[in-house]
């Protein structure tokens, strides 16, 4: 009699359980790789520098909707979103392959307007797109990217690096994207619901603009280098605040705290959470998501140099216990800080995007 295999779900492990389980099993030995798995980038030794490498899928149905989403947005968002990794790792970007796969759905002129936003995004950050593939898909528009940028082997940043009494930063504001896509949704239903209704989408502007076309800190790189601040530890708020500074947490070995009224959250975001989807709006800015702003740690040491930055938030500080991750509240109570982002293996019915 055959003994069944042990069968594990994905769902059971999450995106970044599989991504550790399947960490295990590789081991590098080429003198060059210097960090692989583990990192928004993998960091190799090219000389006089570090060659920073970066992948990203986007999957049509996964990650985004095109009942709403412009085929140019979506090419301007898939650059963004590899782009933000190279500026995470404090490095600054220089090419993107792209690979695609078709549908027959999809015709020249729609490919073409795919490319016309990865376009303008390779303008935008001064990047080239220097190759990919393209295959037939069965399941819709699939896109896979990968960039490459460099670093100083002295300015490289990874999540591992942040030490206790570190002061906790965060770029721009949070929470903007996820209530876009609220946005989105709603009104994907109204239509559905009724195609004469034309959707309503000029009051939130900024918010669909978040979840549309989002914007790499690559900026904030450069302004950090000027300052004379090199962070400690840096990672990209893609999957939610909460989780990404669980993973700058798990990597260093640290604990946080994190104070809820330090959180940056745009006046319009805040308003249209709370009063029309009855949604806390921290809660949101904490587990929505890609935002792709920047989270880092610096040295206390630091804090003169950017105190005064406008576009650069404290919000937390780093403990010297891994086990305590809390959240301060507006009322000065502690409760554990809870990660509730993004998770592409969760069941279909229950994933929000």
């Amino acid at each position: 009699m055959s003994t069944k295999e042990k069968r594990t779900e994905i769902s059971q492990l999450g995106e970044f359980g599989l991504i550790e389980r399947l960490k295990s099993l590789i081991a590098t030995v080429r003198p060059d790789t210097v960090a692989g798995i583990g990192d928004d980038a993998a960091v190799i030794d090219a000389g006089n520098h570090y060659l920073l490498w970066t992948a990203d899928m986007l999957v049509e149905g996964i990650h985004f909707d095109l009942s709403f989403t412009p085929l140019q947005h979506l090419g301007h968002k898939a650059v963004t979103a590899n782009v933000s990794d190279i500026a995470a790792m404090n490095g600054v970007p220089s090419h993107v392959v792209v690979s695609l796969g078709l549908s027959n759905r999809f015709s020249v002129e729609a490919v073409e307007a795919l490319y016309e936003g990865m376009r303008a995004a390779c303008e935008q950050y001064g990047v080239d797109l220097v190759g990919g593939d393209t295959c037939a898909s069965r399941s819709g528009l699939i896109l896979s990217l990968s960039a490459i940028g460099k670093a100083g082997k002295d300015d490289v940043v990874k999540r591992s690096g942040a030490k206790p009494k570190d002061i906790v930063c965060v770029t721009g504001d949070l929470g903007g994207a996820y209530i876009g896509l609220q946005v989105l949704l709603r009104e994907k239903e109204v239509y559905m619901a009724n195609p004469d209704m034309q959707p309503v989408l000029e009051k939130y502007a900024y918010a669909v603009g978040r979840q549309l076309r989002p914007v790499a800190r690559t900026d904030i790189v450069h302004e950090l280098r000027e300052a004379g601040v090199r962070p400690t530890a840096m990672i990209d708020v893609s999957d939610g605040l909460a989780s990404d500074l669980f993973h700058i947490c798990a990597r260093s070995k640290t604990g946080v705290r994190l104070f809820e009224d330090k959180i940056p959250i745009d006046a319009q975001v805040y308003n249209t959470a709370a009063m029309e989807f009855k949604l806390d709006p921290a809660t949101c800015a904490l587990n929505g998501g890609e935002d792709y702003e920047l989270l880092f740690t610096i040295n206390p040491a630091d804090f003169e140099k950017i105190k005064n930055h406008p576009d650069i938030h404290f919000i937390g500080y780093i403990t010297d216990n891994p086990e305590e991750r809390i959240l301060v509240t507006k009322q000065n109570n502690l409760v554990p800080l809870q990660a509730q982002g993004w998770n592409h293996f969760r069941p279909a019915s229950e994933s929000g995007r």
